[in-house]
């Protein structure tokens, strides 16, 4: 999730404001390879600067926003110390890829001090902090207080936000995937989203694409991730609606990942790859819906 979130922002950076990437790399990573992604989790990775040629490339021909954009656009980044599933040097070579790309060094918070796994952090909710084990979702604890990295998240993309309510309010909805689904896209036939009371209401709300992590689809794990993972709390009060998309295994992707490395097609990191344009168009249903 954390890889797709990186590339999306990039190649989308025109309309994306911003990007949560716990415990991934920098865009066009495994360079369409499958062994690629070895250097991609393990390290040592590509070289930001060779990568990012990459990228210039892509954008002259117009396969993706141009990178100027990106001089706007905020990015969180975190790596736990106990992650020996993406090591805490690929997620340093995506940070230095969005510097080289043009986000000033304001727009970047980074994080990589917490004793964590492989995992999504939350104050309470899942695991043992330093567990890499299913759902991939931990609860840690940072300077002496529950690490909401849900809320941190979303505070560096959009700014102040209205404190958590005790209760949510909002509705958390299943809908139809199949219409974004194209042959060997690997979309589930079902995804989820949580729709603030306000946004029921007709109020303009913003809206966050949440992507789950390799085997963390909710075929797998259930509403572990799009339940519990923290956003929908932070989004009841600020008007965020959040869109939870998910990913089903097939032959060519069997722990049910996002595909950044190339299992859709060689156009995978583009805005015209299979999943790039899917969720590019059901964020925009949402924005777009009455």
């Amino acid at each position: 999730g954390a890889f797709m979130a990186a590339q999306y922002q990039v190649a989308y950076s025109a309309s994306v404001v911003g990007a949560g990437v716990v415990a991934g790399g920098p865009y066009y990573c495994a360079q369409g390879s499958l062994p690629g992604t070895v250097a991609c989790m393990a390290g040592p990775p590509p070289q930001p600067a060779q990568l990012l040629a990459s990228a210039k490339l892509f954008a002259a021909a117009g396969h993706i926003d141009p990178l100027a954009d990106l001089a706007k656009r905020r990015v969180y980044l975190f790596s736990g110390t106990q992650d020996n599933t993406v090591r805490t040097p690929v997620v340093d070579a995506a940070t230095s890829f969005f510097q080289l790309a043009g986000v000033p060094a304001a727009q970047i918070a980074y994080q990589k001090q917490l004793p964590a796994g492989h995992a999504q952090i939350t104050p309470s909710f899942g695991n043992a902090c330093g567990a890499t084990a299913s759902p991939y979702i931990n609860h840690c604890t940072w300077q002496g207080q529950g690490y909401d990295q849900a809320g941190l998240i979303l505070k560096h993309i959009y700014g102040a936000l209205q404190p958590k309510p005790q209760t949510t309010s909002g509705k958390l909805l299943s809908f139809d995937q199949t219409p974004y689904a194209a042959a060997g896209s690997s979309l589930a036939a079902e995804g989820y989203v949580y729709v603030p009371r306000a946004c029921f209401a007709g109020q303009a709300c913003k809206v966050h694409i949440a992507l789950h992590g390799c085997q963390q689809y909710a075929g797998k794990v259930g509403d572990a991730f799009y339940a519990h993972a923290g956003y929908n709390e932070w989004a009841d009060d600020n008007r965020i609606i959040v869109l939870y998309p998910q990913t089903t295994t097939s032959a060519a992707n069997p722990q049910g990942c996002w595909d950044w490395f190339g299992y859709t097609g060689p156009a995978y990191a583009w805005k015209s790859g299979l999943q790039m344009r899917a969720l590019k168009a059901m964020a925009d249903r949402l924005v777009s819906a009455p």
